[in-house]
């Protein structure tokens, strides 16, 4: 698969989080909303979800074709240090001696990148920009996937850090669903951290 068509797939997830979000959000003709507030939750963290395994699926891909040679939309060839022959060749190098390779911590995927390819061309230094956003999603996927304590004061924390004051119980949704103080546009906290992402896809993508 070209880079074009792994951009392009990952681009094309993203929209549909983003219709899934806009469509449990409609309203009738009398302005009141169509959907109960808990589908509304559900489907926007869900959406959140998709979003962010898009995000690991387009690291996989794009990784594993760059190790069997395939260049960047603008041409450039990453010097590899190793050449898997094929894609499935190319997985089994990233999972090593493990049962799977986990493209949600970035932090491995950083490490990885440097030992397989020059500089870790394309990836770098695009990935070391986000490197706080990238911490702050897996925060808001860690609270999605589990309830406990600990997730609990992770996401008030991150709260904290984007509001600038204490939001205690804060919910994902709602965090998600909030207007981000940090945004020129008015963007809210889910359209920041889908913005950031989809930029530094196509930066990786065309290299």
């Amino acid at each position: 698969m070209s880079l074009s068509a792994i951009l392009l797939d990952f681009n094309q997830s993203v929209a549909q989080c983003d219709s899934l979000i806009a469509n449990a959000h409609r309203v009738d003709a009398t302005g009141n909303p169509i959907l109960p507030a808990i589908d509304q939750q559900q489907i926007t963290v869900a959406a959140f979800l998709n979003m962010f395994m898009a995000w690991e699926s387009f690291l996989e891909s794009s990784i594993t074709e760059f190790m069997t040679g395939a260049a960047t939309i603008g041409g450039g060839t990453p010097i590899r240090y190793v050449a898997p022959p094929d894609i499935d060749t190319a997985r089994k190098l990233m999972i090593w001696v493990g049962k799977y390779f986990d493209y949600a911590n970035h932090q491995n995927v950083r490490k990885v990148v440097p030992m397989y390819f020059e500089n870790g061309y394309p990836f770098e230094p695009h990935l070391s920009a986000i490197n706080l956003d990238l911490d702050e999603l897996r925060t808001m996927r860690n609270s999605s996937a589990h309830i406990s304590s600990s997730t609990r004061l992770a996401l008030e924390a991150l709260a904290l850090r984007i509001f600038g004051q204490p939001q205690p119980g804060i919910t994902l949704y709602q965090l998600l669903t909030k207007i981000d103080p940090r945004s020129t546009s008015g963007d809210t906290v889910y359209l920041t951290y889908k913005n950031k992402l989809a930029v530094t896809a196509s930066l990786i993508s065309h290299g």
